[in-house]
């Protein structure tokens, strides 16, 4: 079968990190980073194992754009000599319409700017990384793969908030969700370890990383997440808080005289592991866990204990749980926090295999033989999953 390669771009508000794959094969011809745009930066590219290093000024995305095209001619491989069949873009928020994606155009471009209210941090950068690589590229279809859109499955019982019906119709408040293009990506794979196909399994996703959030998957669907209306709830995160009491944002303002916008600060950038050790870094956590660091051990079990209660949470609701999976930076490295939740999972006869959790393949099983429910490390692949879905929207506007 004929190459197909795919650069995906995943622009973030002074960063742009992309990736040259074959959607077909899922190689990754070449991959990078620019970091600190706005000012004098870095640009990491990394080719067959090989990791390439040049201080870059980019004052726009454009430029970080400009600065990725350079990197490849010099280091490989020259988008000059591919054929390109598409670009593709990770977006975050969808919103209520987008739940697949989409080849983008300009009424696309309007919807999601439209969206932005729903995440100023994030959708603002993604147009961003659109318009430019449009401008780059502009005989090369550009294809929208949005964070939500795997979970606009989710059923109306898991999707609404308990909320007067003006929030809930004129301003668009619902459960969204995010990290979809992950637990779709992981639960599929996951079937496939298991033995089973997608639309068979049922599986719960723990993406862990800086931020992090859990998914039930029920025969290939999403039914139910972590993370809301904005990927603060849920889940204990590096910087976010995750599930709080919604009263704690008044009781602030009465004692504390705390506003809006500084309550909304600290939630997602001062709490969390941060708020709770003082440190966003799990790494480091561990450390001083390690060196009897009281604060830092209260941070895990805070953490361990928010996890196991989804994972049982989500046991529940699906019924029957055929395999659950880790992945993310830190599902995947840290055999500590896997061995806390999944310690706590007896009920559910879930027994480690101890050796196999701390040490072995990056994609590999962590519970014992007897396990009633397999435990899976699985690297997760966004990458590989929108260069994917570029494949899926391209042959699907093909067959029209």
């Amino acid at each position: 079968m004929s190459p197909r390669p795919v650069l995906v771009v995943n622009a973030g508000s002074s960063s742009l990190k992309y990736s040259v794959l074959d959607a077909e094969s899922g190689e990754t011809a070449a991959e990078g980073i620019v970091e600190r745009i706005g000012g004098t930066g870095r640009l990491k590219h990394t080719r067959d194992g090989e990791t390439t290093e040049q201080e870059v000024t980019c004052k726009d995305h454009a430029e970080a754009l400009d600065a990725v095209r350079q990197a490849l001619r010099e280091h490989g491989p020259d988008l000059a000599t591919l054929d390109l069949v598409a670009v593709g873009h990770r977006v975050v928020h969808g919103g209520p319409d987008f739940t697949e994606p989409v080849l983008v155009d300009d009424d696309v471009l309007d919807a999601v700017e439209a969206l932005v209210p729903l995440a100023p941090l994030h959708n603002p950068a993604n147009l961003e990384g659109i318009r430019s690589a449009r401008e780059a590229f502009p005989d090369v279809p550009q294809v929208a793969v949005f964070d939500t859109a795997f979970h606009q499955s989710l059923p109306p019982a898991a999707h609404t908030y308990a909320v007067p019906r003006e929030w809930r119709e004129r301003h668009r408040v619902r459960r969204y969700g995010f990290h979809g293009t992950s637990h779709r990506y992981v639960s599929r794979r996951t079937a496939q370890l298991v033995g089973r196909r997608p639309e068979e399994c049922n599986v719960v996703v723990l993406h862990l990383g800086n931020g992090a959030s859990a998914c039930a998957v029920r025969e290939g669907h999403s039914v139910d997440t972590s993370m809301g209306l904005s990927p603060l709830e849920g889940l204990v995160m590096g910087t976010r808080s995750g599930d709080v009491d919604p009263a704690l944002g008044a009781y602030l303002e009465r004692v504390a005289g705390l506003d809006g916008t500084a309550y909304d600060t600290a939630l997602n950038k001062e709490s969390g592991l941060l708020g709770l050790a003082g440190v966003s870094d799990l790494r480091e956590v561990e450390s001083r866990r390690e060196a009897g660091d009281e604060d830092a051990a209260l941070a895990v079990d805070v953490m361990v204990h928010r996890l196991r209660k989804y994972v049982g949470a989500y046991a529940v609701l699906l019924g029957r749980v055929d395999a659950i999976a880790f992945t993310g930076g830190i599902g995947e490295n840290s055999s500590l926090v896997r061995a806390e939740v999944v310690g706590g999972l007896g009920i559910l006869g879930v027994e480690l295999d101890a050796d196999a959790n701390a040490a072995g393949e990056p994609e590999r099983l962590v519970t014992a033989p007897a396990s009633r429910i397999p435990v899976w490390v699985v690297p997760t692949d966004e990458e590989l999953e929108i260069a994917r879905a570029c494949l899926a929207v391209l042959d699907a506007q093909g067959s029209r």
